[in-house]
């Protein structure tokens, strides 16, 4: 009966978890696509590097809501006979793609805009440059607010991917913003200079996004804290002498925990069965563990 319950709160749990991930996807894309048009219609018109950049980025955000979408729609499908620890991985699979993404639009705003420097491009200054500026800024912060505390909450590499995009959007706009107010007093350059500003922001949070994908993908074990609250919580378990070894091995957004104990050499089969289901059933109660294998060892009494 209890474990029936605990497998509903999962279910439960892992239904809110899809359902709060896909609002953020839908919610991100919507914005980015008004943002993305605002952006490079007047960036075009009024031929601002820092502007076209900035909205070269949003075709980027576009793409990124896209993947979050979809992995999170994939991710979220139950386990088969296929996939019997579930789709979970996909979440990294597709936070990776965005990573590429990422990389990708900055190498396209760096070339543009070290290009626009040495063909002394000028850009034709308009309030419309400041307005759109300060409406992506005041959108993207409260996107970010509100993603930033359900990546939280969800443990969501995706959401997390999102919500640093957003964050760098912030940052990527207000740089543009001080470019524009710097070309309205004749330092047109300092624009293409925001621009590769830009480009270099977004790589590094590219690189970062793929080497947290590639760190689990890779199947790297848990971190140390976590690791030494399972071995003390072991301990504490009646009939456990040692802990011999704990490891781990990614499984989607959780962790399959092997773990070997000694135990009194004295012991019947029985009393040995008892203590690694209590060490399994201990284990399952951290976040983050889908699975526990036990192997016991005798050791002298």
């Amino acid at each position: 009966m209890i474990l029936k319950v605990q497998q509903n709160v999962r279910q439960v749990k892992a239904m809110d978890r899809y359902e709060q991930t896909n609002r953020v996807a839908v919610l991100g894309i919507s914005a980015n696509i008004v943002l993305m048009i605002l952006k490079l219609t007047i960036g075009i018109i009024s031929r601002s590097q820092a502007m076209i950049a900035d909205g070269l980025n949003s075709v980027g955000d576009v793409f990124a809501s896209l993947m979050t979408y979809t992995g999170n729609k994939i991710a979220s499908k139950p386990r088969d006979s296929n996939h019997p620890y579930g789709h979970g991985k996909a979440e990294y699979i597709f936070s990776m793609i965005i990573s590429f993404s990422l990389l990708l639009v900055a190498y396209e705003i760096m070339k543009n805009s070290i290009d626009a420097i040495f063909n002394r491009r000028e850009f034709y200054f308009s309030m419309w440059l400041v307005g759109v500026a300060v409406f992506t800024i005041i959108t993207k912060l409260l996107l970010f607010l509100y993603t930033r505390r359900i990546g939280r909450k969800q443990d969501n590499l995706l959401i997390v991917a999102n919500s640093e995009d957003h964050r760098n959007d912030v940052m990527v706009t207000s740089s543009a913003l001080i470019g524009f107010y710097m070309g309205s007093h004749g330092i047109y350059w300092l624009d293409s200079v925001a621009g590769i500003g830009i480009a270099i922001w977004i790589a590094f949070t590219g690189i970062r996004i793929f080497l947290n994908s590639f760190t689990v993908l890779m199947d790297t074990s848990i971190d140390k804290v976590l690791k030494a609250d399972i071995i003390n919580a072991i301990l504490k378990i009646n009939g456990v002498s040692h802990v011999d070894s704990v490891s781990a091995k990614p499984v989607g957004v959780a962790f399959i925990v092997i773990v070997k104990v000694s135990v009194p050499g004295n012991i019947s089969v029985l009393e040995g069965h008892s203590v690694a289901a209590r060490i399994k059933e201990r284990l399952k109660e951290f976040k983050g563990i889908n699975d526990v294998l036990v192997h016991i060892n005798p050791t002298n009494p």
